[in-house]
């Protein structure tokens, strides 16, 4: 089994079978790995139900948290945030999780990660994208999606993904600058790009803080 001292962020586009690279690689690589399971940690902090949380996951939230996250303050710990919409106290909340668990190796897909551990000097970001074709077809195949509706449901999840990145980041979503390397999946399948991101993490130099 592989091993290594880095954190691995994962974004990607719906239908590109990034969340099942992402789950691949933590495996291959033998650390942990966070998807979902960052609704439910935050759930744990906040005291909401897990099923709250998962209404509103990954999207956008109040053009006044916008107006506060473009400073560096707010995310360096700011707990004082009850009166927020719930949106915003979920991304708030997440970001706290996702610093405290990036404290040890780990793949986390999605939910701004990348931006979020941008000062931290051990982290590698990926970005998982596919052909809009492939994505449909991945999305009709394996998340069973009605044919008649998919490419909406592709279309409008990538949009949502894109509004929430670009909300709280102040980046656009899927910009080559903000990622150390992006795969195109449909080109060597789920388990080739697997390969293709552990030989990165493998070649990648050693980091420290």
């Amino acid at each position: 089994m592989a091993n290594t001292n880095n954190v691995i962020t994962v974004s990607r586009q719906y239908g590109s079978g990034g969340r099942l690279i992402g789950e691949k690689l933590a495996a291959a690589l033998g650390i942990p790995y966070y998807d979902k399971e960052l609704i439910v940690l935050a759930a744990e902090k906040s005291g909401y139900s897990k099923e709250v949380f998962e209404q509103i996951d990954e999207r956008a939230g109040s053009s006044l948290l916008y107006s506060l996250s473009i400073n560096a303050p707010l995310l360096s710990g700011v707990t004082g945030y009850t009166e927020l919409p719930l949106n915003d106290k979920l991304f708030l909340i997440q970001t706290e999780v996702i610093r405290k668990i990036a404290a040890s190796p780990c793949v986390i897909v999605g939910r701004c990660a990348d931006y979020i551990l941008e000062d931290q000097k051990n982290v590698i970001r990926f970005f998982i994208d596919a052909p809009f074709d492939a994505r449909v077809k991945r999305a009709i195949e394996e998340y069973e999606v009605p044919a008649d509706k998919v490419k909406d449901v592709v279309n409008k999840t990538d949009k949502q993904r894109s509004n929430y990145y670009n909300f709280y980041t102040g980046r656009r979503w899927g910009a080559l600058g903000n990622y150390d390397l992006a795969v195109n999946s449909s080109l060597l399948g789920i388990d080739g790009t697997v390969e293709v991101l552990k030989r990165f993490v493998e070649l990648a130099p050693a980091q420290s803080e």
